[in-house]
């Protein structure tokens, strides 16, 4: 295990994280000794649009993995037209590799509900929900105490310290369904229906929860309103890119020495976040990555330096999604990978569209015909032609997402796959699974 250099720990730039080893970090008195509810006071003297042209000015991009600026969506959101508004937390976090939401709600729940109450009050919401994994049971007790604390000290609830501004939060907990990470969605849910995508237009902007306007953003997005509300939109530019500001939490995981969550000013490269992690594990070498979790296109040796942020990745041609950097080495198989992601797709797709529905059902049976020894060249054609009619035809981005690992691996890993068509590659499957596969 190598040191890492000091201009390479010089990119470790702890914002949302800096609290997590506080003793006793989720209390609110531990949080409010570290800069905890200082910026809720300085934004309530400030007028709710000065506060939505900081974001702005900030750069602030979600956090959820579509990259949108973030005051921008809170400016679609009209005023004066009588409807009630709502802010929606998206804390619905269940992508395979993805992992930086929930440590955050566990470790500093605080950080959360602080961005709520000016959030909400930025676009003048009395009425917030945070919208958590029903399987994340731990971060949802932290959560609920935090929000209970805050009600307990005047941070939310009537006239919250004393400014006239009221607001309600409550936490909800879904039924765990991957899809309702969709914000759409998510909305469906929130309002008691089965969570499933609805059709745009119109946005949630207009008619959102309860046909009102609403603002959805990630729980990394919120959570990083207050240190900009402190710091300043100069002070958060000073971190990451021209076009993708801030720091930004990292997942690692695989085959590295420390898996983790490594927070860095954007920009910051995998051969860097691979030094902070102490290398690779020994014995193992580099060989695909995912830039932002198993919905982003795979990357392979090659693309070691590419800038994480916005524009790099998606100049090389992926995506940076949720920051889920997900390591594999030589001795593991893309093929395999992207057959266990596809599962997940398949299982976790809503059925409302065709072209997710029927085409994440019939790859898998591909996948398991290859993997079992007894595919075909022509089953090559078929996964991209159905990855061809499943982008972009699908009524949301599940769809999109079950599409990038099996283009990429094909791009970048097509002799694997031939290796176990032309009998190469010992079969990883048995002839079991291939029951109702043909």
């Amino acid at each position: 295990m190598t040191t890492p250099r000091p201009e390479t720990l010089a990119k470790l730039t702890p914002v949302l994280t800096k609290r997590w080893l506080s003793p006793d970090a989720w209390r609110i008195g531990t949080y409010e000794q570290l800069d905890g509810y200082a910026a809720l006071r300085k934004a309530l003297k400030a007028h709710p649009d000065d506060l939505i042209q900081l974001i702005k000015d900030s750069g602030l991009r979600g956090r959820g993995g579509a990259g949108f600026p973030t005051g921008l969506k809170w400016g679609f959101i009209p005023q004066g037209d009588g409807k009630p508004h709502y802010l929606v937390v998206n804390a619905d976090e269940g992508e395979p590799g993805t992992c930086k939401d929930l440590p955050l709600m566990t470790h500093d729940p605080h950080a959360l509900v602080e961005g709520v109450i000016i959030a909400s009050y930025a676009i003048r919401a009395n009425r917030a929900y945070i919208y958590i994994r029903g399987e994340a049971v731990h971060a949802a007790r932290r959560l609920r105490n935090a929000v209970q604390e805050a009600y307990d000290k005047g941070y939310l609830g009537r006239n919250i310290l004393r400014s006239g501004y009221d607001l309600e939060l409550v936490v909800h907990s879904g039924a765990g369904a991957y899809i309702c990470g969709e914000e759409t969605a998510l909305l469906d849910s929130l309002e008691g229906f089965r969570g499933q995508p609805r059709l745009r237009p119109p946005f949630p902007a207009t008619h959102g929860l309860y046909a009102s306007p609403t603002v959805v953003n990630n729980v990394g997005t919120i959570a990083s309103v207050p240190p900009i509300v402190l710091g300043g939109a100069d002070w958060w530019k000073s971190m990451g890119t021209e076009k993708s500001s801030g720091p930004m939490i990292y997942s690692l995981s695989g085959r590295i020495a420390n898996p983790g969550q490594y927070e860095c000013s954007m920009g910051v490269t995998l051969r860097e976040l691979l030094e902070l992690a102490g290398g690779m594990q020994p014995g193992h070498n580099l060989r695909f990555w995912t830039p932002g979790g198993s919905s982003t296109p795979l990357l392979a040796a090659e693309h070691l330096d590419v800038p994480l942020d916005f524009e790099g990745v998606a100049a090389a041609g992926s995506i940076l999604g949720t920051t889920a950097t997900q390591i594999f080495s030589d001795q593991d198989c893309p093929v395999y990978a992207t057959y266990r992601w596809l599962e997940f797709y398949h299982h976790e797709s809503c059925g409302k569209c065709t072209p997710c529905r029927e085409g994440n059902y019939w790859m898998v049976r591909v996948y398991r015909r290859i993997l079992a020894g007894q595919g075909t060249h022509e089953d090559l054609d078929t996964l991209l032609d159905t990855c061809d009619n499943i982008l972009g035809r699908s009524f949301c981005g599940l769809g999109d997402g079950a599409t990038s690992s099996v283009t990429s691996s094909l791009k970048y890993f097509k002799q694997d796959y031939l290796d176990y068509i032309e009998g190469r590659t010992a079969p990883k499957l048995s002839e079991k699974t291939l029951v109702g596969a043909h």
